[in-house]
């Protein structure tokens, strides 16, 4: 374990009496408690926003790292939202939520009354509906793409206060889409809706030797596909779902709308997950063996088969403290770049205590979005925390590594998730930086939603 020179930051276990507010991993300040504003009504925002002289970052739920939220200096304003959240309209095929609304509660919301986003849901749903645009949210599946992809309009208090409402058909609508924060303050989304399918995930424990094609396969011929690549081990497991049958489906409404789980269930993962269990008691020195990180994998034992709409089914992630690394590539490179991870793996050996998630999604239209206009593949690489705080000095090594070796390869970062920044060169990757920028020099033409990182990036 080392506190020092890991290149990402170690986590403070004790934080409560400091006075500052640190982002949910505990790994950042992000300002003073007394920087806080939480602003009950749209109108009190506009107010705040047009009065205030110095910086505005909005903290969601503080699950990003803590760069893309801290405040750049003292009297600058951490807006939170929280008390502006909720359903504020519905249609039959859209629906209106605060920008403050966790996911959590559009999914409960949108499931009681029988619909659901075309898109598929990210892993956590702590996080706020208007962060989950800004970083580019994702789940899996080539037939949808980011949650941003499904908004039908945007509306924003600018930086004098005023309010913009930015529709599909606006020439900016790609910008506010997935601005990163650094745009306005979103205060309502709409989000086009369908009726709540139910599906069945077929979960198999696979060889990796053929993972260059079989990933395609699962992504074309199902409609949700996520792996999770064990290399170490030369091991893939895979959820691939599809739309239940009658039948099923009929099961699942029997089952009170509960998830099914088939009784027949599989062993195959089983020794692998011992192997990776050992690893991360290794570098986490955590003494719980209930503890979350482990349970992330646990899960993978005794697998089976379910039935359950998509948030019963996707929506599973656990939440605990952990440096997390996702690139997005064109799924038109997929193969190769799986075959140069086997070979960089079988050179270097490298110390790994997760496996490689394997997330599918299609081309996205926002000009930001890591999967901006091509079917994209995510690789993600996760080392958790240890105990005290600190990281494994292997793990955070072989993050370094593997994001070195996709950067190569024409890799986006995830934007709510670890990256260094100065490994990538924005402009070749995206063709619209310069629109994006030019879309920020007329919204916000002093700057007012800017920190240290984002000045970074566009100025």
């Amino acid at each position: 374990m080392t506190r020092e020179n890991t290149g990402y930051p170690i986590r403070e276990t004790r934080t409560d009496a400091d006075g500052k507010v640190w982002n949910w991993a505990q790994n950042a300040t992000l300002g003073d408690k007394n920087a806080v504003s939480a602003p009950e009504t749209e109108a009190e925002l506009q107010a705040l926003v047009a009065s205030s002289q110095g910086k505005i970052r909005m903290m969601g739920s503080k699950m990003s790292p803590g760069r893309m939220i801290e405040l750049a200096e003292r009297g600058d304003t951490l807006l939170d939202m929280s008390r502006l959240r909720g359903l504020l309209a519905i249609t039959d095929d859209s629906a209106t939520f605060a920008g403050g609304t966790p996911l959590h509660e559009v999914y409960e919301i949108l499931s009681g009354v029988g619909r659901m986003l075309p898109a598929s849901p990210g892993v956590i749903a702590s996080q706020s509906l208007a962060g989950a645009l800004a970083t580019g949210t994702h789940g899996q599946g080539l037939q949808q793409s980011s949650i941003a992809d499904e908004a039908l309009s945007i509306r924003m208090v600018l930086a004098d206060g005023s309010i913009k409402e930015f529709d599909r058909d606006h020439r900016w609508f790609a910008a506010v889409q997935l601005g990163l924060g650094s745009l306005g303050v979103v205060t309502q989304v709409t989000l086009r809706t369908q009726p709540s399918l139910i599906y069945t995930c077929f979960k198999t424990a696979v060889t990796a030797d053929t993972l260059e094609q079989d990933l395609i396969d699962w992504n074309t011929n199902y409609a949700l596909s996520k792996a999770w690549w064990f290399p170490d081990e030369n091991q893939v497991h895979v959820w691939a779902a599809r739309e239940a049958t009658p039948e099923e489906e009929e099961r699942y409404h029997d089952n009170n709308d509960e998830l099914v789980k088939q009784e027949e269930t599989s062993d195959a993962m089983n020794q692998t997950i011992e192997q990776t269990l050992e690893h991360m008691r290794s570098d986490t020195k955590i003494v719980d063996e209930e503890g979350k990180p482990f349970r992330t994998v646990t899960r993978f034992k005794d697998f089976s088969d379910v039935t359950g709409d998509v948030y019963q089914v996707f929506c599973r992630g656990i939440a605990t403290p952990q440096i997390n690394v996702e690139i997005g590539i064109p799924l038109s490179r997929v193969g190769e770049v799986i075959a140069k991870i086997k070979a960089w793996h079988a050179d270097t050996q490298p110390h790994m205590h997760y496996p490689i998630i394997l997330r599918c999604t299609g081309a996205s239209s926002s000009w930001l979005s890591p999967s901006y206009g091509e079917e994209t593949c995510y690789f993600g690489f996760v080392v958790y925390y240890a105990e005290d705080g600190t990281l494994s000095e292997e793990g955070v090594n072989f993050l370094r590594a593997v994001e070195e070796v996709l950067v190569a390869e024409g890799g986006r970062p995830h934007w709510g998730k670890y990256f260094e920044a100065p490994l990538y060169d924005w402009a070749a990757l995206y063709p619209h930086w310069g629109d994006f920028a030019e879309v920020r020099a007329a919204l916000d033409p002093q700057h007012k939603f800017d920190n240290a990182f984002t000045a970074a990036l566009f100025d």
